[in-house]
């Protein structure tokens, strides 16, 4: 196995790039931090993906965190020392990232251990199939934050689990456990925690055993069919509102925060 490490701004955050027998993969390593993203290494994530397709050899990615997190999403702190247009700015390079792994050419499965968070939710909708440990959990508590939920993120989930589900799931605010996360349809497979990694080897070995063309010719027909819809949400709100100020600052002191609607 070849192995590739970025050490982004300190050793415990990093992106590790590892291929083997046809399979790319990636892991989000900051466990300090639940693996959550800085600005810093979302951009390195999308160089990772886009050096993928580098390699001929490579037949299919495979996206996980390192230990019992996927991913916490982005870096809430990192948020709370910035402004609001350079917040805006760093979502939207944040979603170039996750476009990039949705549009690969080969097929991308997402590997769920413990929770996936906010925008680490929508890296891991983002990926064609998702794999998850019996500890999965995935949850997109904007609502907490004052994220406003640009519609490429909503569509993600729409697609997915139907428009009142997505309510619910934003309005509340809650986790959905790997069972229901299943049951939803934001997971495809649900698996033992011991036997993830495994199960995970398998699945990448038995998709990267299919026709290329096949597998590229359907996903290519799938995305037009994603694509023909945001022609009916033109006008795409931003990421952050005023709220997002708020949000941040009550995550970053532990607090309830205390929205107020400016009429």
């Amino acid at each position: 196995m070849q192995v590739k490490t970025l050490h982004l701004e300190a050793e415990e955050a990093k992106i590790i790039y590892q291929e083997t027998a046809g399979l790319a993969i990636i892991t989000i390593s900051r466990p300090q931090a639940k693996n959550a993203l800085t600005a810093n290494m979302w951009a390195q994530l999308r160089t990772i993906a886009l050096q993928v397709l580098d390699n001929p050899k490579n037949k299919v990615l495979l996206i996980r965190g390192k230990g019992e997190n996927f991913t916490a999403g982005s870096d809430i702190k990192e948020f709370n020392a910035i402004s609001l247009d350079k917040a805006e700015e760093a979502f939207v390079h944040m979603e170039r990232t996750i476009s990039t792994i949705e549009r690969l050419p080969i097929p991308t499965i997402g590997v769920i251990n413990g929770p996936a968070m906010g925008a680490g939710l929508e890296l891991a909708l983002a990926c064609d199939i998702r794999i998850g440990s019996e500890k999965a959990k995935m949850g997109i508590p904007v609502g907490k934050l004052g994220i406003t939920l640009n519609n490429k993120f909503a569509q993600r989930l729409v697609q997915l689990i139907g428009p009142s589900a997505t309510k619910d799931f934003v309005f509340t605010g809650r986790m959905y456990k790997a069972e229901e996360a299943f049951r939803a349809g934001m997971l495809n497979y649900v698996v033992a925690e011991k036997d993830l990694q495994k199960y995970m080897i398998r699945m990448g070995k038995l998709v990267a055993g299919m026709s290329p063309d096949s597998l590229l010719a359907v996903k290519q027909s799938v995305q037009e069919c994603v694509d023909s819809v945001p022609k009916l949400w033109e006008g795409s709100t931003p990421f952050v509102g005023n709220d997002f100020t708020e949000g941040c600052a009550a995550f970053v002191e532990k607090r309830q925060p205390n929205f107020t609607r400016n009429n």
